[in-house]
């Protein structure tokens, strides 16, 4: 299994559907997975510190995990089926059992960011999947370092359409 960040929340310009680019730290590999824009907006929520003034669904589950003395030790994107990518949520009882979860990845990935919990993907869907961030042989102020300051610094869902074509 690989660990992996939340490097950016996207816009697929072709599809118009949101897209999650999960990036494993010491590489410049990223897996992209496309989710709903319920999910989108859940995730972004969290990426920009932001709070709604009731609970969504997933700090619902978070509070639930608190309340009950459970843990959500770290979700897996363990597998793929039909280009449809699965989840497991790894959670630990107050008396120590481990328990799996299904899951459909971006509810994991969202209330995982919620808990602090790690990420990972299977071996097997990492190398299935990953790609190459755009090349860093360019000059400075190309297209690849103006990706990264969107990526860094802004992560706004919209604005992701300039540097996808």
């Amino acid at each position: 299994m690989r660990e992996v960040e939340v490097k950016a929340l996207v816009m697929d310009p072709q599809q118009q559907m949101p897209v999650l680019l999960l990036r494993e730290p010491q590489s410049e590999r990223v897996v992209p997975v496309w989710i709903g824009h319920p999910e989108a907006t859940a995730i972004a929520i969290v990426l920009q510190n932001r709070e709604f003034p009731r609970p969504l669904t997933h700090d619902l589950l978070r509070a639930t995990f608190k309340v009950l003395g459970a843990e959500l030790e770290m979700i897996v994107i363990d597998s793929i089926q039909d280009s449809t990518y699965y989840a497991t949520l790894h959670v630990r009882d107050p008396q120590k059992q481990s328990h799996q979860i299904d899951a459909r990845p971006s509810d994991a990935i969202a209330i995982a960011l919620r808990t602090g919990s790690p990420i990972y993907i299977s071996e097997e869907i990492f190398q299935l999947a990953a790609v190459e961030m755009p090349s860093s042989e360019e000059e400075p102020g190309g297209k690849r370092d103006k990706f990264m300051n969107f990526v860094e610094a802004e992560m706004r869902l919209a604005e992701f359409k300039r540097f996808a074509q």
